[in-house]
Formats: structure tokens, sequence, C-alpha cells
């Protein structure tokens, strides 16, 4: 018998409702994490700033100035994050991967750093309900669907900041943050007109991501259930948060990339979305050698070199 089965045949029922009431609710309503690091950790001077969501949120975030550039970078961070990283090496933000591996402090500070010394400025910003930013549509979860308005609404800060307006945008947009942006594309196309491109790290179904958590729970077979549990949460269905349909949206050049193994998602999810993609100019690169999904996000600050090719190239 394998572990999974064995899982299924010793677990009560009234343990997996649990479960898949844990997994709903973690979803649904997630939890924030806190900011233990900040750019003046990594000797660079930043500015606190705060700008409105297009409907109104108010958003918390970090301006790096890079002297001398026209060149922005805005970054968008993935579900539970915020725009420092992660504190998984935590609990009880450790308890949110570590089923998976993924039990370890995820920064992005030195991305920003990379960024800032290949020459660009750097606008990072926490997401609604998540960080030190508002709260919106109740303090749930939407897979990227509510979080696009927070990308427009930094790109309508980023062009109309005296400082910032008129500088070139490129986009660094991770998991939820990458959805977020392909749903932002498909809704308010308008707004990413003259955004020059986009890097995209593992972007998602929640679909695929809930079926593969139940799989390592041992209780696949109830992905019907947790739907309805969350459904009854955030009122969406877990295809109405997939962004592979978004993805025929996308017109700026974009930059995918993902770690193959990862064992909260398949290949075939970003392959799809990778697919799916009209422009041609598009690239798609799998992580290998790891199965934890974080170590997809420390991928940039590891081996920068193909994404600062790509915003190199487009941000001209």
């Amino acid at each position: 018998m394998s572990t999974t089965q064995e899982q299924q045949h010793t677990r009560s029922e009234e343990e997996i409702q649990h479960l898949l009431d844990a997994v709903a609710g973690g979803f649904g309503h997630p939890i924030r994490s806190p900011i233990l690091k900040n750019p003046a950790d990594y000797g660079l001077e930043f500015e606190e700033v705060t700008f409105p969501s297009m409907d109104g949120v108010p958003l918390e975030a970090w301006y790096i100035p890079r002297e001398g550039s026209t060149k922005l970078i805005i970054a968008n961070h993935p579900l539970w994050f915020n725009r420092y990283g992660l504190a998984a090496h935590l609990e009880p933000w450790k308890s949110i991967g570590a089923l998976a591996g993924n039990d370890f402090e995820v920064d992005f500070v030195p991305d920003y750093r990379i960024l800032h010394e290949a020459g660009y400025n750097v606008l990072t910003y926490d997401m609604r309900n998540l960080g030190h930013s508002g709260t919106g549509n109740g303090g749930i979860g939407s897979g990227g669907r509510f979080e696009a308005r927070d990308v427009v609404g930094s790109l309508m800060y980023a062009r109309s900041n005296e400082k910032l307006k008129g500088m070139t945008i490129g986009l660094f947009s991770r998991c939820q943050g990458s959805n977020a942006t392909m749903f932002a594309m498909q809704w308010h196309p308008e707004q990413f007109e003259g955004v020059r491109c986009v890097v995209s790290p593992q972007p998602l179904s929640v679909r695929v991501t809930m079926q593969r958590t139940l799989e390592l729970l041992g209780i696949s077979d109830r992905i019907d259930e947790l739907e309805e549990k969350v459904r009854r949460i955030v009122s969406f269905r877990f295809d109405e948060m997939s962004p592979v349909e978004a993805a025929k949206s996308v017109t700026i050049p974009t930059f995918l990339y993902q770690v193959h193994d990862d064992l909260v998602t398949l290949p075939s999810d970003v392959q799809a979305m990778f697919d799916n993609i009209p422009t041609a100019e598009k690239k798609l690169v799998w992580i290998h050698g790891t199965t934890a999904r974080w170590d997809g996000y420390l991928h940039f600050q590891r081996e920068p070199e193909q994404m600062l090719e790509w915003f190199e190239t487009y941000m001209r």
C-alpha cells in the first residue's frame, strides 16, 4: 500500500474535513507575513511610498531610486508574500509550504539590489490583504483577479508621480503577481500601452495547485469538495482563477520561468499559459535540480543573467 493510500485509509472523515477546511481557509483568507528586511539592510537608499490601487485600496511600497536612470521595474509578489518576501523559516509562515519542502526564507531584497546595480529604479509594493497594504474585498484571496487592480494601480502611480512619470517601465511579476498581471492585461489592456516587457516567474492555476496539495495530503479524490469550500469563501470556482485564458491577452515580450518538478504545480499548466501568449517575443525556461517552489523565487538572485538580458533587450 502506498503512503497516500495509507493516509486515506487511516484518516477519519472528521480529520479529512479538517484538512479541507484548513486548505480552503488558508487560500480564502491568506495570513499576512512580516516584513523582516528592507533595502537599507543591503546598502540601498529607498523611500517609503503609498498609492491607491485602481479601486482605492491603499498600497504600501518601497521606491528604490537609481541616480541618472530613466528605467523603472515594478515588482509584483506571490500569494502570502510581501515586498520583502516570506518568513518561511518561521512559524506560522513555515507551515504554508513545508509539506512540499518550502520551509526556508525567501528574501527578495537582493533581487532589488541586482536590478539597482544593473541600472534600474525599482518600485515594489505589498498587494492588497498582504504586508502593510490595506484590506480589500473583505480580505479574501482571488488568485490574482482582485489583485489585478493593484497591478493597474502601480502603473497609474508610475505614470502620475513627478519622479517616475516618463520612465520606461518593465514588470517583474511573480506567481500571483504574474496571474494578476495577466488578468489586468485581459481586462485593462490600455494600461499596458508603453510597458516594454515582463519577467514572470511561476504563474499557476488554482485548480492545479489545489489538486497537487491534496495529493501531498493523501486525499486526492476530494478536489470537488475543496472547490466548493473555497467557492463559499471567495465566490469563484477554481477555473475562474486560472490565468491560462488570460494569457491570450498578453501582448508584451514575456519571459516565464518555473521549477520543472515543483511539487505544488505541473509543467503542463505553465506550458499552457506560455503556448497561449500570442506574441512571438516570449521565452520559457525550466529550472531543474529541485522540487521546491521557493527555489524558483530565489532563482533570479542566483542566476540573473537571462532575465537581466531580457530587460536590457526590451527596455532600451
